[in-house]
């Protein structure tokens, strides 16, 4: 069966009536025959042979739709700061709530006036993002163009007017703070957006070639957590026995999230790292082996361009062939061959995302002045600048990027793109209100939790919901009650002090 992008502001309710008794008529034959095999058993996800179908065999999008988001993201946070409307300082809150003696009297004084500004902050931010993946995703060049105006005038800006930079983050650690609560934003938004038509497909992940938004987020997981890691900071990490101490919940997560989708039948993308591993497997995986490589942070990006380019070849050898054939064995490799030898590109991308960490942030014992705020800032953009012009050169001339078997091409689109936010948040300096908002500092505490809190809370959508069949409004409203949901419990445990971190 042949699917489109069903856009809600280019159907008609008619086409979109079609559309759902379609997949309405589909989803009986399929239910029909599943209950004619007498090995079938009861499922609480009777549809999900069309759900893994309505994420399988996409192409993804452009580059350039790529860049453009990574551009227009950022910009609506930094217009977010610029508006202002902070009804309690979220710096003042960390320091009262800091003092034992004033903790009652702090929360109560505060606690309405800090849900009040995490509110402000998800009108102005959440429902701009959500709508940018849903929506007003038609719109995103002519939004991107008004994001390069934006950033020019601040640019410009800056020789008449100075603005000043108050908080407790320097620009630099905002920066990446900034970075890491976007990409966790985006990818607990995506991950329930997807199974509802109203997501545009050439988002979803691709099969095999291409490029597209929602490729990014586990590559994006793995470098946010290399530029700011004990590695990056020239920190002794333990050894062995420390590293398995901090990777054990996440080969319990691994495990557990395999348990339950199995158990529920939940629907799985078998392509997109094989049938039992998973995203937090492959996060394991790499904190376990670069535990083992106890080498100087500054050599780690050139043992990094090594495997990458060894891995590289191995592909074009024919491993490329193996990865991205649909037959498999019974052993245990060949079942989750993506996810086994994917880790190698991610092991690169880690490593070499270490060494950037190390030299534009950590390097000659980090300091917070202006001037190496400005040498590190002119660091990042040119590192954005080269890592897409890598990225070009090797998606045309050696490989196209794949995210399923994450080649080099791939690794340095994930690079190329986290640095361009980076990039951009640190021109924050340069506009008004520069201070970190709530939202930012609340998902900047507890990255694991929300993004655990919005699994779950994906999961229960899917299983009490007819995602494929609800309509572009139904869809809408839904995906704002999951993100307003995930923004409120995030927020809370923010102001309560609950803090989940692994490592």
């Amino acid at each position: 069966m042949t699917r489109k992008n069903y856009s809600f502001s280019t159907f008609s309710n008619n086409n979109c009536k079609r559309i759902r008794a379609a997949f309405q008529q589909l989803a009986i034959c399929n239910l029909a025959s599943s209950m004619e095999d007498s090995s079938a058993t009861t499922s609480f996800n009777y549809n999900k042979h069309l759900k893994e179908q309505f994420v399988s065999n996409l192409n993804g999008s452009s580059m350039l739709e790529i860049f453009s988001l990574a551009l227009v993201i950022p910009v609506i946070v930094l217009l977010r700061r610029a508006i202002g409307l902070n009804f309690v300082s979220v710096s003042h809150i960390s320091q009262r709530l800091s003092k034992k003696d004033d903790i009652d009297s702090a929360k109560s004084k505060y606690s309405s006036a800090y849900m009040v500004t995490m509110a402000v902050d998800f009108l102005f931010i959440v429902i701009p993002v959500l709508l940018l993946h849903t929506v007003l995703s038609e719109w995103i060049f002519k939004l991107a163009l008004l994001s390069t105006f934006f950033i020019l005038f601040c640019l410009l800006s800056k020789r008449y007017i100075t603005f000043s930079s108050s908080g407790s983050f320097d620009t630099v650690e905002k920066s990446i703070s900034s970075l890491r609560v976007v990409m966790m934003i985006i990818t607990c938004l995506c991950i329930l957006a997807v199974d509802f038509n109203i997501f545009p497909r050439k988002y979803a992940k691709t099969e095999s070639y291409g490029t597209s938004w929602m490729d990014l987020g586990v590559g994006s997981f793995v470098v946010a957590n290399a530029l700011v890691s004990r590695q990056a900071r020239n920190v002794h990490s333990g050894g062995w026995k420390t590293a398995l101490q901090s990777t054990c919940p996440l080969i319990l997560l691994g495990v557990a999230r395999l348990a339950s989708t199995t158990g529920v039948d939940y629907q799985v993308h078998v392509g997109e790292y094989g049938v039992h591993w998973n995203f937090f497997f492959t996060l394991a995986a790499v904190s376990l082996l670069t535990s083992a490589i106890n080498i100087h942070p500054k050599y780690c990006g050139i043992l990094g361009l090594f495997i990458l380019i060894g891995y590289q070849i191995v592909l074009v050898q024919g491993l490329n062939t193996y990865l991205l054939s649909d037959v498999r064995g019974m052993d245990i490799v060949s079942q989750n061959k993506e996810g086994i030898f994917s880790i190698f590109g991610y092991l690169g991308m880690y490593l070499v995302g270490v060494q950037m960490g190390y030299e534009l942030f950590f390097k000659n014992n980090y300091s917070a002045s202006s001037h190496r705020n400005q040498q590190t800032r002119r660091g990042v953009c040119a590192f954005a600048v080269i890592l897409w012009l890598l990225t070009l050169i090797l998606n045309q001339h050696v490989e196209q990027a794949s995210r399923r078997m994450c080649n080099m091409a791939y690794v340095m689109l994930v690079l190329a793109v986290n640095f361009e936010v980076l990039a951009i948040f640190m021109l924050s300096e340069f506009t008004p209100g520069s201070n970190f908002t709530a939202l930012e500092g609340a998902f900047n505490q507890n990255l694991l939790a929300s993004f655990l809190l919005a699994n779950l809370l994906t999961g229960l959508v899917n299983l009490s919901v007819d995602t494929l069949f609800a309509t572009s409004n139904e869809a809408l409203a839904i995906l704002v009650l999951y993100a307003f949901a995930l923004c409120f419990f995030t927020g809370l445990a923010n102001f309560y002090g609950f803090r989940l971190k692994f490592w």
